[in-house]
């Protein structure tokens, strides 16, 4: 499948997305680890099937640094020795936050705790919000067909302001 619509190349989709790259900046920012951020969006993303994103957030992770055994093991995070604790709540958290559908609580009594226990509220602020802005980055490609495998480590640093 070809892409259906580039949301770049009109101006209502190019000024959503400088106002949603803003809003990721936010996260960015925040004290939330860097890998911990990329390893949550990239399992969000390959839960989502947005190839794009699943792409990008692999690309950003390895250019910051993360290993290749940890980005292939990030599928199967559960069956893995790689990942701190406070990464397997944080990707617990991912998951459950990402297949509302699937549990209709949400996210778990026990994964919330896990949460608490290694990160500080400013954290779990940052990832909340970050589960729920990679979860609309992967409707918003997966909507339109956009295609991974063409995405390039920092080309959209310069789109937020």
């Amino acid at each position: 499948m070809d892409i259906r619509f580039n949301m770049f190349d009109n101006e209502v989709g190019a000024r959503f997305a400088k106002r949603f790259a803003n809003a990721g900046l936010m996260i960015v920012q925040s004290s939330l680890p860097k890998a911990t951020q990329e390893l949550v969006s990239l399992r969000a993303s390959q839960i989502n099937g947005c190839g794009w994103c699943a792409d990008m957030h692999t690309k950003e992770a390895a250019a910051a640094g993360e290993t290749a055994v940890r980005l292939a093991l990030v599928a199967t995070w559960r069956e893995a020795t790689v990942f701190t604790e406070a990464e397997q709540a944080a990707l617990a958290m991912a998951e459950e936050g990402t297949r509302l559908a699937d549990a209709y609580q949400g996210v778990s009594d026990e994964t919330w705790a896990q949460v608490r226990k290694h990160y500080d509220d400013d954290q779990v602020a940052a990832l909340v919000c970050l589960i729920a802005l990679i979860n609309a980055a992967n409707r918003l490609a997966v909507i339109v067909h956009q295609k991974g495998g063409s995405y390039e480590a920092g080309m959209f640093t310069g789109i937020v302001s």
